[in-house]
């Protein structure tokens, strides 16, 4: 049925126009304008923003987008813990690279998008667990809440007739006593009907809450403190190579915002011999790594030395840093000679891994002592196949044929152009293959002691043997300790909220006509299933003691 002019005339105003003298009036302030939206200003939108970042909503948000944000850090290589990774993803993927890179996947945990979700998320909680302290520490305060007037409605209830010659004051100070010593924090009380105990505990819960909410700021905090004053660096050693921990000795070093290099740790590492165990199931044919043991002597600046081992997950710890095994593979050690038989270079060269059998690629550059400057892609295979004519691909990850194949092309190598190059590429576009597939001499095939002579009467190679290579992970992490302890408060804290319950009881002497009755119940804020069950353990331990106290 329509609403009558009248009855709308008497509604209207309260809905549509602003009462008389309101600074909104569109009129000046008599009342008769239409009601117009409050504007926000700046300092509006700025509380508004606040409220809405500092929301528990927003701060669960956030950790999931940071967990989410993570994930490519695991997915490609990083340059602060892989760079040889991350050539290597560059030589495979050379179209979706420069995509990736452009969007700091390559440098995920320290890239733009990363480090904003990271603040925000630190800003978010800092803003949600200061209130509620403030809150949790007043209701630690403040006393039990007041007994409700009819516990009838309350879970649990029950009431019962007290025992004979029990007073009032008598059982509500035993109800008191017990539920002291079952840790609630109690209070008396005197209302109109009688005397009562209102008992309250689990605030536990609400700590353990805010210690979860803490400790994340905290592995936060830690974690900042940690990338600013913290370091990571790698080194490939030969066997039988020493690595000196300064800057200069490292393939590569990654300094956090307030590291100087001069100020690093002084020692060195030696790597005496790598030793692999395979997997001899199967006839000793299946290849599979069971262990990786890189035998070191560490020296320290005040001469101190020992012999230990670096394994998987086992780092060698020396003054403040951890050096991990990253990685391993072999390195051929090659002889060059020019014509007239003098050594121009020699040593071992480290090949990077292509497969799981260690059919391994490197590079070598000859820089002077030659006609022409050399460079060499080298391909080196732990088990050759039988057949030479076969592609250079290794049958077993161990050294049963090794045999190396070099493609060797002559030109300007770029190496004074006083550009930064790569060890580990050969940019071929000023240079002429003169040994290989595309040339007339073929690709210089070696086994161990053999020599070949170089195309051009520029002089011969050989084979002297192959080493073992390790790659260590040099890492210092200041923060790292605080950061384990801050996790396993976050397990802690949660829980603690998460199993701790939050209960009231209480405990009422009534006097009625018919004699003192005792009426018991119980509240719980959350789910709580054994309520019922504590009110009514609360109410059989309460008469136990008031009869055997009587008697």
């Amino acid at each position: 049925m329509a609403p009558s002019s009248e009855s709308a005339e008497r509604v209207a105003p309260r809905v549509d126009y602003l009462p008389s003298g309101h600074a909104d009036a569109a009129d000046g302030g008599d009342g008769d304008g239409p009601v117009t939206g409050g504007r926000l200003g700046p300092v509006g939108w700025a509380r508004w923003f606040w409220r809405q970042l500092t929301s528990m909503r927003t701060a669960l948000f956030l950790l999931m987008l940071l967990a989410l944000a993570a994930v490519p850090g695991s997915l490609v290589p990083q340059h602060i813990s892989d760079p040889n990774g991350v050539l290597q993803y560059q030589r495979s993927h050379p179209t979706l690279y420069p995509i990736l890179n452009a969007v700091q996947l390559f440098d995920t945990y320290t890239s733009v998008w990363f480090s904003a979700i990271y603040l925000l998320l630190f800003a978010s909680l800092i803003g949600c667990i200061i209130p509620r302290i403030t809150h949790h520490v007043k209701a630690l305060r403040a006393q039990p809440p007041r007994t409700p007037a009819r516990l009838a409605r309350m879970a649990g209830y029950r009431a019962l007739p007290a025992p004979a010659g029990v007073s009032a004051e008598a059982a509500i100070e035993s109800a008191r006593g017990l539920l002291r010593k079952a840790g609630y924090r109690v209070v008396t009380l005197e209302g109109r009907d009688g005397l009562s105990v209102s008992a309250e505990r689990g605030y536990l819960r609400e700590t353990g809450n805010l210690v979860f909410h803490i400790a994340l700021v905290g592995i936060l905090l830690a974690v900042g403190i940690g990338g600013g004053f913290g370091w990571t660096a790698q080194r490939v050693v030969v066997e039988g190579q020493t690595f000196v921990n300064t800057a200069v000795n490292f393939d590569s070093f990654n300094p956090g915002r307030f590291v100087s290099s001069e100020n690093l740790p002084a020692y060195s590492v030696t790597l005496d011999k790598f030793t692999v165990k395979y997997d001899q199931s199967a006839g000793g044919e299946s290849g599979m790594p069971l262990d990786y043991n890189a035998q070191v002597v560490a020296r320290e600046k005040d001469g101190a030395s020992w012999s230990t081992s670096i394994k998987v997950n086992s780092p060698l710890q020396i003054d403040g840093t951890n050096v991990y095994l990253l990685g391993n593979g072999y390195a051929p050690a090659l002889t060059f000679r020019d014509a007239a038989g003098k050594v121009i270079a020699s040593g071992p060269t480290p090949f990077l891994p292509q497969d799981a059998n260690l059919t391994s690629q490197g590079i070598i550059k000859i820089a002077g002592g030659l006609k022409q400057q050399l460079g060499i892609i080298g391909i080196f295979t732990p088990t050759a196949p039988v057949s030479t004519s076969a592609r250079p691909l290794s049958t077993y990850p161990d050294t049963r044929n090794p045999r190396v194949s070099l493609t060797v092309f002559a030109g300007d190598l770029g190496l004074d152009a006083g550009v930064p190059v790569s060890v580990f590429a050969l940019n071929t576009d000023h240079l002429t293959q003169i040994a290989g597939p595309n040339a007339t001499t073929g690709a210089l095939n070696l086994g161990v002691g053999e020599t070949a002579q170089l195309p051009d009467g520029l002089g011969t190679v050989t084979f002297d043997g192959v080493k073992r290579f390790a790659s260590l992970d040099i890492h210092h992490d200041p923060a790292q300790g605080w950061v384990l302890v801050f996790a396993i408060l976050v397990v802690a804290g949660l829980l603690t909220s998460l199993f701790v319950p939050r209960r009231r009881l209480w405990v009422k002497a009534v006097d009625s006509a018919d004699g003192l009755r005792l009426e018991y119940a119980g509240l719980a804020r959350g789910e709580d299933a054994r309520l019922e069950e504590v009110v009514a353990d609360l109410q059989e331990r309460h008469f136990s003691e008031l009869i055997g106290g009587k008697g």
